[in-house]
């Protein structure tokens, strides 16, 4: 009976050394896992710390690089202001000069209109129409006015080419340029032969015919 219960009690204890070692190994097993997951999850960290730093590196650099070419951007608009504060004064003073220039054109055109008025009549006393019997006036006094009537149609035309063209009282137009405040478009010719000079806006058109100037 003694020795039957030596056997249990051997058994139990091969039994109990068997569990107790698939127990251990069991154990050693969920240990050598976890380590496993443990240096993966370390290397997971590792590598987002990585990317961490890299993205901080990156965004410094960028700000830098973005803050360097703001920075120029601004020194640059700062040095270009004083030049386009200078450039908008000359403009402006150019355009008062403009403005000047196109008013005494202005009033050069109207002082003409109101000669060439005052002298029509001036004109029609000096020439008065003639008696059936008086003889008609000497061609050179008809080629005279017809030479002043064209010079004063130069200078009509001229003055509103300088008007519609913004052109300064020194600005002197082409014969073609005329052509279009001319009647007919057609540059009027003298008709002793004279050779018309348009001259600059401010100054009388002549003609090369000795006696042919306008008043």
């Amino acid at each position: 009976m003694s020795m039957k219960l030596k056997n249990w009690v051997l058994w139990l204890c091969v039994a109990a050394l068997l569990a107790t070692e698939v127990f251990l190994f069991l154990a050693k097993s969920q240990k050598n896992t976890a380590i496993v997951q443990l240096h993966e999850s370390q290397q997971k960290v590792a590598q987002l710390q990585s990317d961490l730093d890299q993205l901080k590196n990156s965004s410094v650099a960028t700000l830098s690089t973005e803050n360097a070419r703001l920075r120029a951007e601004n020194q640059g608009l700062t040095q270009k202001f004083p030049q386009l504060q200078a450039e908008n004064n000359r403009l402006r003073e150019q355009s008062q000069k403009l403005a000047q220039q196109l008013e005494a054109a202005h009033s050069a055109v109207q002082q003409q209109q109101q000669q060439l008025q005052q002298m029509q009549p001036d004109n029609q006393q000096a020439n008065p129409a003639p008696e059936p019997s008086a003889e008609p006036p000497a061609p050179a006094v008809n080629q005279l006015n017809a030479c002043l009537n064209n010079l004063r149609q130069i200078d009509a035309a001229k003055q509103q080419w300088a008007l519609e063209n913004d052109k300064i009282a020194d600005a002197i137009p082409p014969a073609l340029e005329l052509l279009p405040y001319l009647k007919d478009g057609i540059f009027p010719v003298c008709p002793s032969g004279g050779a018309y000079t348009i001259n600059a806006v401010v100054v009388l058109p002549t003609c090369s015919i000795s006696g042919h100037v306008l008043p």
